[in-house]
C-alpha cells in the first residue's frame, strides 16, 4: 500500500505526544446511541463464552471491575481488537491502525490473512484513526460498550476517565513504564483478564512461545548474531528498539539485538537515525519493514548500501501492508498475529 506521506501517518508511527485533557475535551453522548445498520447487527452479539466473572482487573490507572461477560466491547488500543478476536469476541469499534486504500472495501485492518476468518462477514465502527489526537468519545459512548479496552494505546489518565463514564474500561499494563514497552506476553494476559479468560490467554501465549522456541533450536545458526529491525521514514532510517515488539519478535527467535538503540531512543520505541550513527545498523542481520516505494528509496541511501550486512545479502526485505503484510504482522505482534509473523520472518533469512 503506497502511503500519502503529506497527509497520513506511517501505520508504526504512533502519536508522539501524550493526550492532554484539554486535547481530548469532547462532550460525551451520554445515554444516547444510533441506530445503524451495522449496530442492528451487533446488539444481540453473544457474550465472551466460558468467561470467569466478576473479574477485577489492575492496570496503570486503577483497577477496574468487569461483573459479567461482555456483548459489546470497543478497543481503542492500535491492536487491542485483534487481542479480543483471539478469544471469540469481535470489537463492535476499533482502532484504524492502517490506512485503507483509496476505494478499497473492507477495511484492510479486518483483511490481514491472520484475522480475516475470525471477522467474516462483521465490521467494525472505527472510533479513532492511526493519527488522530485521540479517540472519538462521542462515537464510542454511541456504541453502548460494556467494556473498553485501551492496552495497546497512549489513552493517558485525563482520557481513560472520559472513557470509564463511558464504561468499563481496562488501561494497559501496570508494568508498563513507556508506552508500547509492555511485552506482548503481559498485554495478552492482561486483556484475556478482563475477557474473564486469564487461563486461555495464558494457554495461547505458552503456545506461541514453544513455537518460538522450537524455531530458536530449529536455527542455532541465528545465535551469537547481532541483528536490527529498521524501517525507512521521512528521509532517514528509523531502528526499533529491542522492547518493541517488532524488536521482541527477532530475538524470540534466538538473534541478539542492537540494544545501543534503546540508549538513543529515551524511551521510545524508535529512534531515527543520523548519517553520523549509521553505525548503530552495522550488524549480522538487518530486517527492513517498509511497503515497495519506501523500500527502493532505502536501497538508494549510499550509507546503507555501503553496509556489510547489505552488500552480503543479509537483510531481509519484509513488506509492511502490502503483498504478505509480513511487516504488519511483526508491529502488530498479536496472538492472531505472531505464529505468521514468526514464519516468514524465519523464511526470510537465507
Amino acid at each position: 500500500m503506497s502511503l500519502h506521506r503529506t497527509t497520513l501517518v506511517k501505520p508504526w508511527q504512533r502519536l508522539a505526544a501524550a493526550m492532554s485533557a484539554a486535547t481530548l475535551g469532547v462532550g460525551l453522548l451520554a445515554g444516547c446511541g444510533t441506530d445503524s445498520a451495522d449496530e442492528k447487527k451487533n446488539d444481540d452479539a453473544p457474550a465472551a463464552a466460558g468467561g470467569a466473572f466478576p473479574v477485577t482487573v489492575e492496570h496503570a490507572f486503577g483497577s477496574t471491575e468487569v461483573s459479567k461477560a461482555p456483548k459489546r466491547v470497543v478497543t481503542v488500543g492500535y491492536t487491542d481488537d485483534q487481542a479480543v478476536l483471539a478469544f471469540g469476541v469481535k470489537p463492535v469499534g476499533m482502532v484504524d491502525q492502517y490506512p485503507n486504500p483509496a476505494g478499497q472495501t473492507p477495511d484492510i485492518n479486518t483483511q490481514w490473512p491472520w484475522v480475516k476468518d475470525q471477522w467474516g462477514d462483521t465490521r467494525p465502527e472505527v472510533v479513532m484513526k492511526n493519527g488522530d489526537a485521540g479517540p472519538n468519545f462521542e462515537k464510542i459512548a454511541s456504541l453502548r460498550p460494556d467494556l473498553i479496552i485501551a492496552v495497546y494505546s497512549e489513552v493517558d489518565k485525563a482520557a481513560y476517565e472520559k472513557l470509564s463514564r463511558i464504561a468499563p474500561t481496562v488501561g494497559r499494563t501496570k508494568g508498563e513504564k513507556e508506552l508500547f514497552s509492555a511485552p506482548w506476553q503481559d498485554n495478552a494476559v492482561h486483556i484475556a483478564k478482563a475477557l474473564g479468560k486469564e487461563k486461555e490467554g495464558a494457554e495461547l501465549v505458552k503456545g506461541i512461545q514453544t513455537k518460538l522456541d522450537a524455531a530458536k533450536k530449529a536455527h542455532p545458526e541465528f545465535g551469537g548474531q547481532k541483528a536490527v529491525a529498521l524501517s525507512w521514514y521521512k528521509d532517514s532510517i528509523s531502528a526499533f528498539t529491542s522492547t518493541d515488539v517488532r524488536g521482541r519478535l527477532v530475538t524470540g527467535t534466538g538473534f541478539d539485538y542492537q540494544t545501543e538503540i534503546d540508549k538513543i531512543a529515551d524511551g521510545g520505541f524508535s529512534a531515527e537515525l543520523s548519517p553520523e550513527r549509521i553505525d548503530l545498523i552495522d550488524v549480522d542481520r538487518i530486517f527492513v519493514i517498509n511497503d515497495k516505494a519506501d523500500t527502493d528509496a532505502l536501497k538508494k541511501f549510499e550509507l546503507f548500501n555501503n553496509l556489510p550486512a547489505v552488500k552480503n545479502g543479509k537483510v531481509s526485505y519484509l513488506l509492511d501492508s502490502e503483498g504478505p503484510a509480513v511487516g504488519a504482522a511483526m508491529s502488530q505482534g498479536t496472538l492472531l498475529s505472531l505464529p505468521y509473523a514468526i514464519d516468514e520472518l524465519v523464511a526470510s533469512v537465507k
